[in-house]
């Protein structure tokens, strides 16, 4: 089981800097064939700055900077083999893009089991905020532990 201390934690702060050629990747990969998320000049037309991150990034971002307080695979000790993805959602507020830095900061909200112990569930939420300090989005996430039990 994991221990419910974890409740409230929040991470530091983690700082990533977000890449054209990791945008493009991203887009690609989803099946996104807008050309806003692959081609500056549309991007501009269509009233961006530079290129947009997909609405999804955010995962990414977050996953590239794992948090060391509160982390699932660290402190809380969650061996990956044993982990399912439950659920995620966003919630977005202002548009990121490539070349803005995000500051990305997590606490877990909830830990809870299932099954009689045979499932614990991980509850985090991530907030994503820009180098001029606009909160651009927020992300809950939820881990499934698979637990051996008796």
């Amino acid at each position: 089981m994991i221990d419910r201390a974890f409740i409230g934690v929040v991470s530091e702060p983690r700082h990533v800097e977000v890449e054209k050629g990791q945008l493009k990747f991203f887009a690609k990969a989803t099946g996104e064939t807008n050309a806003i998320y692959f081609d500056e000049e549309a991007a501009k037309r269509a009233g961006h700055r530079t290129l947009p991150a997909p609405l999804t990034f955010m995962f990414c971002l977050a996953s590239a900077t794992p948090a060391k307080r509160g982390a699932v695979f660290g402190d809380m000790g969650v061996d990956q083999a044993r982990v399912l993805h439950g659920e995620q959602s966003f919630t977005h507020h202002a548009p990121i893009y490539a070349g803005d830095v995000i500051t990305l900061v997590t606490e877990t909200i909830d830990i809870y089991s299932k099954k009689e112990g045979a499932l614990d569930f991980i509850v985090q939420d991530t907030k994503a905020t820009n180098q001029e300090g606009v909160l651009c989005g927020e992300m809950r996430f939820t881990v499934v532990v698979r637990n051996q039990v008796s």
